[in-house]
């Protein structure tokens, strides 16, 4: 057990090193090859931080354990909303770019209801994982075109996110850091998917829970240290941004690449189908009323995030057990919690639209 933990703890290492070396390494090269800040900031950058979902649910698509794959999305993409712009918004508010509202967030929705569709039948066949990778390429073209039309105060703000130091200057050290970003990435997935594994077994609990879980914080420790940079900085919308960009390529490619290099797509297991990817469909639809209240994430409103994460890791630990008190715990989160978290964003909305200057 002791060895299957520094397994899992090298593994995440080699992951967040691996992500980094690549994010570095490929944003200096599609600048210097005249690719311009924002359009790096928009998909290399925003991109590079699921690198770790897609080394890992590739590999355990690969290696037949697809609930982990499936597990590793969604617990991700929860994670992202609940916990990442949660801590982030205790840290400072979080300000949200127009675009995001307009045009992200709706993707981000339309990408989950997607998913969940197809998941309806149990697998997420090789066909369906096509159209999703198909997706996010035309996504990203999308973006790359839309960027040439960008005013000039947002792309000097996604300036700041490319590394300016010395010591990488050279292609060759750029070129470096990518390949060696990549093996990490492949290297810490293969550790990390077989210590996950082994910690299922030994614990009792199936591979979709670890997925949904450990595996899923550990793979977005990425994302969680750029919006945390992003919120100290004061670059607020890149910390929102970031989380949205992430969860969308998460969806696409990551699932669309799972399916992909499965034999016989991407199984998804009865838990997750009952409760999991319904609570990802939720989160996302979540922000809309919350960014809808201001265009701005407040201090508290991350504490309600932050309350809900809670909330759904009690579940799973209570449902991992099959404990007695499940049923109960349910009930409460259905008839008090979510309805008393309705009325106070109804509030919230009605007292900002009379507020003076809105």
């Amino acid at each position: 057990m002791l060895m299957q933990a520094a397994m899992f703890v090298l593994g995440l290492a080699a992951l967040v090193a691996g992500a980094e070396a690549l994010v570095r390494g490929a944003s200096r090269l599609a600048v210097a090859w005249g690719i311009s800040p924002l359009v790096v900031g928009l998909t290399v950058v925003a991109f590079g931080t699921s690198a770790p979902e897609m080394a890992v649910s590739v590999d355990a698509a690969l290696s037949g354990t697809t609930g982990l794959a499936i597990g590793n999305v969604v617990g991700s993409n929860i994670a992202n909303v609940l916990l990442i712009l949660g801590v982030s918004a205790l840290v400072a508010p979080l300000l949200v770019a127009e675009q995001i509202i307009r045009q992200e967030i709706p993707v981000m929705i339309g990408a989950s209801l997607l998913v969940v569709v197809m998941a309806l039948d149990g697998n997420i066949g090789r066909i369906e994982a096509v159209l999703l990778f198909a997706l996010v390429i035309a996504y990203t073209v999308f973006l790359v075109v839309q960027s040439r039309r960008a005013k000039q105060a947002t792309t000097d703000e996604f300036a700041g996110e490319i590394p300016t130091s010395q010591w990488d200057r050279h292609w060759g050290v750029q070129a470096a850091l990518v390949l060696g970003g990549l093996a990490l990435l492949v290297l810490g997935a293969e550790w990390l998917v077989s210590a996950a594994v082994a910690f299922a077994k030994v614990m009792g609990v199936s591979d979709l829970v670890i997925g949904l879980t450990v595996v899923a914080v550990g793979t977005s420790m990425p994302e969680i240290a750029t919006s945390l940079i992003a919120a100290l900085r004061g670059q607020r919308d890149i910390a929102v941004g970031n989380v949205v960009g992430s969860n969308i390529f998460n969806l696409l490619a990551v699932l669309g690449a799972a399916g992909v290099v499965s034999t016989g797509g991407l199984g998804v297991p009865d838990a997750a189908r009952n409760f999991d990817l319904w609570v990802m469909l939720a989160v996302a639809f979540a922000c809309l009323p919350i960014l809808l209240t201001g265009r701005e994430i407040a201090r508290w409103e991350g504490a309600v995030f932050l309350g809900y994460y809670a909330a759904y890791l009690l579940y799973l630990t209570l449902a991992a057990q099959q404990h007695d008190s499940l049923p109960a715990y349910s009930g409460i989160m259905l008839s008090y919690v979510m309805p008393l978290t309705v009325v106070t964003l109804v509030v919230s909305l009605i007292r900002r639209r009379r507020a003076p200057g809105t």
